[in-house]
């Protein structure tokens, strides 16, 4: 297969949009040469929070793209304002197609949190999307029936308070590395999530681009998609990482997790919390690296 057209290796991606259904995405090509990998992010966060994860992988080899999932980053927010975790689904089944149509095999996927059960729900529902499936702590609760939603649980209600005015990147960046949950994060991972996170409002005032409110109707529909009873028809090689300190998606999920996927295996990242590939890019990168190279 020839290489593919990609832009150098740079912090700032080549960003494009592409349909996906009734929305358009915003799609960063991180370039590179080598086996293609498609990066997936958490409920209220982008596409290029993995900055440093994909800048590594770019320097190790592989041809590296992410994507902005509907309602967050540049991309469009669903009509009436529809957030079943379905919809995520489909979001990177159009990307990894428009890799495949760019010329690339079947993409290994990485997700965190919702990302990695968005990419569990493509790959349950369309076979052999992915090659494989790396997956940090999936939004995959070990219960056989569908939760209906709850708008009332506690990460929307948070979400609902998030503060939503600021008056300079810089003035965001502090507040977040000040205090818990994203202190937790990199330097490096937080100022991929702050610069990018916020838009000017029109009045100088920035805002958040996942607007508080649609990030809490995503928490709320979290237990609604019915992934756990899916994960037999994932039949590509699958890795289940959690944090080992994470209070989230534990080991003993992870191990529920992977008792029901035909091909599965477990690892806990050592000295990580839920925001694992945030917190340690070198050691996410290397996780992937073994897990694209194992049997």
């Amino acid at each position: 297969m020839a290489p593919l057209s990609a832009p150098p290796p740079s912090a700032a991606p080549r960003t494009t949009r592409i349909a996906a259904g009734p929305v358009t995405l915003a799609v960063h090509d991180w370039g590179g040469e080598g086996a293609p990998i498609l990066l997936a992010h958490p409920t209220g966060f982008h596409g290029r929070i993995w900055a440093p994860v994909a800048t590594r992988l770019v320097a190790d080899g592989w041809r590296v793209w992410s994507f902005d999932f509907r309602g967050h980053g540049e991309s469009d927010a669903p009509d009436g304002h529809d957030y079943s975790w379905h919809g995520f689904a489909d979001d990177a089944r159009a990307v990894a197609a428009h890799m495949t149509a760019a010329g690339a095999e079947p993409p290994l996927a990485a997700g965190h949190s919702k990302g990695g059960a968005a990419l569990v729900l493509c790959e349950a529902a369309h076979p052999r999307t992915f090659s494989r499936l790396w997956l940090y702590e999936p939004v995959v609760l070990p219960v056989d029936d569908p939760l209906p939603p709850m708008p009332d649980n506690p990460l929307a209600t948070s979400a609902r308070r998030r503060r939503n005015e600021w008056h300079s990147i810089d003035e965001a960046y502090a507040a977040y590395s000040s205090k818990p949950p994203l202190d937790a994060m990199s330097a490096e991972s937080l100022r991929a999530y702050v610069d990018y996170a916020l838009r000017d409002r029109g009045d100088g005032v920035l805002s958040l681009k996942c607007d508080p409110e649609v990030e809490a109707q995503v928490y709320a529909m979290s237990g609604s998609h019915g992934a756990f009873a899916q994960l037999p028809r994932v039949g590509c090689r699958t890795r289940v990482v959690v944090g080992e300190t994470t209070g989230s998606i534990d080991a003993s999920i992870g191990r529920q997790l992977i008792d029901r996927l035909p091909l599965g295996d477990l690892e806990v990242m050592t000295g990580c919390g839920h925001f694992g590939p945030q917190q340690d890019p070198d050691a996410t990168v290397a996780s992937i690296t073994d897990f694209a190279h194992s049997p």
